[in-house]
């Protein structure tokens, strides 16, 4: 096999996927590694798959925004069948409660405007005509169910919200990397599954492949890390740190399926919904049933974990999330037994991406993508195979950062803002909302 690939794609979640998908259709003969059984198999299949337009910073939400049209256009950007059919696109919208923590949403409104997202403001009483099952009593700051002011409303209630239509969820995101994987494959992509990678190799000062953790080495002048919560494992095998300002590693989380109320059709018209009041979010599961996930509230511990060795049970925390949202929604009622999804984030430092070109030459990387950046996989895979082909032909990223252009918003955006060397971004949420 050495010697037959362009480029070695580690990793076959949904960025993978579609990194792979990007660098065949831009002329390159791709191989894809994962270490699982197949694509999409790993954190991927524990995403939430929410896509929004709504981030702390203008570049962000402008893919976000973009991404919207990708889901909404998704068989024709795939161009490719798929025997499990084409993920679905629940475009149901998001609804983001106003609270004091997230300034009222003042300074999403203006990002909003600068690149043309729609979004409408609606008042408490709006909310719960819209939403019946809530009630808009404020609990901040979150809180811990030990608390003795936990479930203690404050004097002064939510007063509204912001509904962002471009927006909403896909029901089975494991499917969605599938789907990118045939994709590619149709385009002359090949994937090998079971395939753990053990070292990275290097000739003259370049990247030159990978050796197998069987033994076997691969060769290949271009390998693209996209191991999600490996990430800084293959890093550290590539010698690539010391260079980074923005590193990443494995966070542990917890996503709480629970039944909606009986008497509200929550799948069927309810929305992707997000509540710093709580410092939770939800969506519309089938059967009609809730997901619940953490926005990392300062109250709770934060478990960063070794990938390889972590504890895939639910622990209190499942019932310290579903109890903060039966504050929100009192007739919730608390399964006894818990049902969801343990699963890791590839968090970089300041909780923004990195799909950058490293100090060896050859060798990409884009990761701290999880819990955030599921809705942007595919203007990832195209951004990335942007980046590897003109910087493989003698393009200097780091001193002229390379542009990109958003179509269907008709926006550029500079890849250079999602670099390694950038320092922390001081207008990042700090947490899952990116």
């Amino acid at each position: 096999m050495a010697g037959q690939f362009d480029a070695i794609v580690i990793g076959a979640g949904i960025i993978g996927s579609a990194t792979a998908l990007g660098l065949q259709r831009k002329g390159l003969n791709v191989l894809c590694l994962d270490k699982l059984p197949t694509s999409g198999y790993g954190s991927t299949s524990g995403s939430c798959a929410i896509i929004r337009p709504y981030y702390s910073t203008v570049d962000g939400s402008a893919i976000a925004y973009e991404s919207h049209y990708y889901w909404k256009n998704w068989s024709s950007f795939l161009d490719a069948d798929d025997e499990r059919g084409h993920a679905v696109y629940n475009d149901c919208g998001c609804l983001v409660m106003k609270t004091p923590g997230n300034g009222n949403l003042a300074s999403v409104a203006g990002i909003m405007d600068e690149i043309g997202c729609p979004y409408e403001e609606l008042t408490a009483a709006e909310v719960r005509e819209k939403l019946p099952m809530i009630n808009t009593e404020s609990f901040a700051p979150p809180k811990r169910p030990d608390d003795p002011l936990f479930n203690v409303p404050n004097d002064e209630p939510l007063h509204g919200a912001v509904f962002f239509p471009a927006g909403g969820y896909i029901s089975d995101p494991q499917l969605a990397a599938h789907n990118l994987h045939r994709a590619a494959e149709a385009k002359g992509a090949t994937f090998r599954f079971n395939a753990g990678v053990a070292a990275i190799l290097k000739n003259s000062g370049r990247v030159s492949g990978v050796r197998l953790e069987d033994g076997e080495e691969i060769l290949a002048p271009i390998v693209v890390n996209v191991a999600g919560p490996h990430s800084a494992i293959i890093n550290e095998m590539a010698g690539v740190l010391d260079d980074m300002t923005i590193k990443t590693r494995a966070l542990r989380h917890e996503v709480c399926h629970v039944p909606a109320p009986k008497q509200h059709d929550y799948e069927g018209s309810g929305c992707v919904y997000s509540d710093s009041d709580l410092g939770a979010y939800m969506r519309p599961e089938t059967g009609n049933h809730i997901l619940i996930g953490s926005e990392d509230p300062e109250c709770d511990e934060r478990e960063w974990v070794d990938p390889d060795d972590f504890n895939r049970e639910f622990t209190e925390q499942w019932r310290v999330q579903v109890l903060r949202y039966a504050q929100r929604i009192p007739e919730l009622g608390i399964p006894e037994q818990a049902k969801g999804v343990v699963e890791l984030y590839d968090v970089s430092d300041d909780w923004i991406p990195i799909y950058d070109k490293s100090s060896l030459p050859g060798f990409y990387m884009a990761i701290g993508t999880s819990g955030n950046q599921f809705k942007n996989a595919p203007i990832a895979g195209e951004m990335m195979a942007e980046l590897i082909t003109v910087c493989e032909a003698g393009h200097d990223h780091d001193e002229n950062p390379i542009s990109f252009h958003l179509k269907y918003i008709d926006r550029a955006v500079s890849i250079g803002f999602y670099s390694r060397k950038r320092p922390i971004n001081p207008n990042s949420s700090f947490s899952v909302l990116g």
